[in-house]
């Protein structure tokens, strides 16, 4: 039931609302067609049938109730009716007074200078960040640091010396680098005095910490971002996503890229320990956040705690998916080589999905064309390639003798032999499954998690190797 509200008192107030000529409800009566106080919209100006205006001038708003007069009313005549967007500045309030309770933060005063703008070369400010008694203040090209009441003041060697000062918001000062966090305020983590956000203008990821700017996307990762970062927004002027967040679980930055327009999404994080980045992940989080050692993302209007133990490995919004390591064969830069096995330390469940040599010829390196590779076929996991000879394979129950058609355990290692599944090159007198190993400079090999091993519990791998022989020098 509704409930009855006293107040004090009141002299007067006024509502309107006023329909702009896009049809869009404007409120406090800035746009659009008003109507004098009192009256209200002709039914028959259906293009105005949702403006209205009410004032009341009742101690109580009720029928018939006792009336104030209206009085004398202020009007004020506005030079410049036209509203400004100034991108490059910012404004601030009064203050709120904890121990006399007065709340001024809706107050700006007009007789003060409450206006402080930066370099608008630099482009519009997209995001603020309070730290300590600093500002920091993000522009598209330039990240800098406003100091809050105090200034300081530079000897004439440069040093400077932090005082008091009477502006709120004192001097400016840029950090160094031509670097800013372009428009993807979003893509701000914060842990500590760390500030990590992306600038795809310049297709990096950078870090903010006492030691000034660092790029962290040259850690290994600059070509990547380089493809990636610059695909994020349209050709109609559409910005994409870089979602940023801190995993305070696992003290990672994860981002994740998401172009508009686009299905597809990257999902990675970047760890300070190693200084790389560790990891790419299968979810495609609206956002995240962390809390008491617990992370959090947001998907689909729902909440997900991660590294729940309750939860599968790599079971991310109601679906599981495989991990995989992706890695290169590269010893003997110069020797052409045959690699004849691969094994691995770690726990049952690995597979290996491909293993695949250089390419060779004449034809274009980009295109491959009349180039030729060898590869081998799938090697099955310990537990995936085992069977009997009764034709009994795995999960059934196996009768002894079993067999393996992919890795067998030697020595406290998975080891497995390497079968050429490629078709026949120019001038090969022996290919595919007739010639032992994979020919090649060097090999990339992706290993995952198979799907009969504990699917969804942990898997551990420590180190991949391969036995392998010269083949020309």
């Amino acid at each position: 039931m509704p409930a009855i509200i006293e107040v004090k008192y009141f002299n007067s107030f006024i509502l309107r609302k006023t329909v702009s000529s896009s049809g869009a409800p404007v409120w406090n009566g800035c746009n659009g067609t008003q109507y004098p106080i009192g009256s209200s919209p002709t039914p028959a100006d259906p293009a105005s049938s949702k403006n209205w205006s009410v004032e009341e001038a009742r101690i109580r708003g009720g029928y018939n109730n006792t009336t104030a007069g209206y009085g004398v009313k202020a009007y004020l005549v506005e030079e410049e009716p036209n509203s400004s967007n100034r991108i490059n500045s910012m404004i601030y309030s009064g203050i709120f007074n904890s121990r006399t309770g007065i709340n001024n933060t809706n107050v700006f005063s007009i007789g003060e200078d409450i206006v402080k703008s930066v370099d608008p070369a630099n482009g519009s400010i997209q995001k603020l960040y309070a730290e300590d008694t600093n500002l920091i203040i993000f522009q598209e090209n330039k990240v800098s640091r406003a100091l809050i009441d105090k200034d300081a003041i530079y000897s004439a060697e440069g040093n400077a010396t932090v005082t008091t000062g009477p502006n709120v918001i004192g001097q400016v000062q840029a950090f160094g680098g031509e670097y800013g966090i372009s428009r993807n305020p979003e893509s701000f983590a914060v842990y500590g005095y760390r500030k990590y956000f992306t600038d795809k203008d310049r297709n990096a990821v950078l870090r903010l910490s006492n030691d000034g700017i660092t790029e962290i996307s040259n850690y290994g990762m600059s070509d990547y971002f380089r493809d990636n970062l610059s695909t994020l927004d349209n050709n109609q002027g559409l910005t994409g996503k870089a979602q940023g967040m801190w995993d305070i679980y696992n003290k990672n930055y994860t981002l994740s890229l998401q172009p508009v327009g686009s299905g597809s999404y990257d999902t990675l994080s970047f760890d300070e320990g190693p200084k790389g980045w560790t990891s790419f992940y299968s979810y495609k989080p609206t956002m995240g956040t962390s809390l008491k050692n617990n992370f959090y993302t947001f998907h689909n209007g729902a909440i997900y705690r991660h590294y729940d133990a309750s939860v599968k490995r790599n079971e991310f919004y109601g679906v599981i998916k495989d991990s995989s390591v992706k890695f290169v064969f590269n010893p003997n830069v110069s020797m052409s080589k045959v690699f004849k096995t691969i094994n691995y330390e770690g726990s049952n469940g690995w597979e290996v999905n491909s293993f695949e040599s250089d390419f060779t010829g004449i034809g274009s390196p980009i295109t491959r064309a009349s180039n030729t590779q060898d590869s081998t076929t799938l090697v099955y996991s310990y537990n995936q390639g085992s069977y009997d000879n009764y034709g009994n394979e795995y999960p059934a129950t196996l009768i002894p003798p079993i067999n393996y058609a992919g890795f067998v355990r030697k020595e406290n290692k998975y080891a497995a032999n390497l079968i050429n599944n490629s078709p026949a090159a120019a001038g090969e007198i022996s290919w595919g499954a007739a010639m032992t190993g994979i020919k090649g400079y060097f090999a990339t090999v992706t290993v995952s998690t198979d799907n009969v091993t504990d699917y969804g519990g942990a898997k551990e791998l420590f180190a991949v190797s391969s036995d392998y022989v010269e083949s020309s020098y």
